[in-house]
């Protein structure tokens, strides 16, 4: 790779959009991938970003229906109910040798892309923000923070330093992470009690793990136990810890689906640790429990 890369963004809303922004405003080539209606939006006026972290800005990019030459990497920021419908805008033949970074949660998804796009070439990420696309075009960046770890077992590690180094020079801070398993059930062992418990009860972070504790430090036991077999990392007191420093305000973004109707990304989430826990024989009899009652929102 060049200084100056080409980016593809499949889905630039809350998380793509910002990303999209951030690296055209670097100085890289970004091209949009989505609808036609948002692709014409985009295309028409740019990104407008509102961040009190990077500050407010519009950025051009470019927008199409469909990858149609090669680029450098193709970050994959859809929710993972649209995986499969987004990914027809990426045809393999034309990403060619470009790398895959799906900013997606769960841990199934690097196996699938594998499968699809070169192996050696698919490189999975882990975000910490919060964003919001608030209309085509329109990203509301809330977070103080901005945080990527970048993995890719098999990608060539000069490929994985020229984007880290891209993304960290036009605004998140990124590390590349030798461990991709590890770097992933990391977010899984956070993410899944939050996520599902939020949703169930409908109900903010300060609510749930005062009301709802015990349930909160079973499904944290559970999820850290399946994170341990499936060789990441496993420490419930530590979990409890970072959910104790959240805002009482906060929710999960599964928990914001669920309230505007939205699919909801239960199966990447709860049926893909239960789908572990299994192939391990580790007990997890609460996160089933949640997972059924979750189950008729979805």
């Amino acid at each position: 790779m060049a200084n100056e890369l080409s980016v593809a963004v499949l889905g630039p809303g809350g998380v793509g959009g910002l990303l999209a922004a951030l690296l055209s405003r670097s100085g890289h080539r970004v091209i949009c991938l989505s609808g036609e209606k948002t692709a014409e939006a985009l295309r028409t006026d740019g990104i407008q970003v509102r961040s009190a972290r990077f500050g407010d800005f519009t950025a051009r990019v470019e927008a199409d229906t469909e990858l149609r030459e090669p680029v450098d990497a193709c970050l994959v920021t859809v929710k993972h109910t649209a995986l499969d419908t987004a990914l027809a805008r990426v045809p393999a033949p034309v990403l060619s040798d470009g790398l895959v970074v799906p900013f997606l949660n769960g841990v199934e998804h690097p196996a699938a892309l594998r499968a699809r796009y070169r192996p050696d070439r698919v490189a999975p990420a882990v975000i910490r923000v919060e964003s919001t696309r608030v209309a085509p075009g329109v990203v509301e960046h809330g977070s103080p923070f901005a945080e990527i770890d970048l993995t890719g077992t098999d990608v060539p590690r000069p490929r994985l330093d020229a984007l880290a180094d891209a993304l960290a020079a036009a605004g998140p801070a990124t590390r590349v992470l030798e461990d991709e398993t590890a770097a992933l059930w990391a977010k899984m062992s956070f993410l899944a009690p939050f996520a599902l418990l939020t949703t169930r009860y409908d109900l903010p972070l300060g609510d749930v793990r005062t009301r709802h504790r015990d349930e909160l430090t079973a499904l944290v036991e559970e999820t850290a136990a399946i994170s341990r077999a499936c060789g990441g990392p496993a420490d419930p007191s530590q979990a409890l810890a970072r959910y104790d420093a959240f805002p009482p305000s906060t929710k999960s973004s599964m928990q914001r689906d669920a309230e505007a109707g939205r699919p909801l990304e239960l199966d990447a989430i709860g049926g893909a640790l239960l789908r572990a826990a299994e192939r391990h024989g580790i007990p997890a009899p609460v996160t089933a429990r949640v997972v059924a009652e979750v189950h008729p929102f979805a």
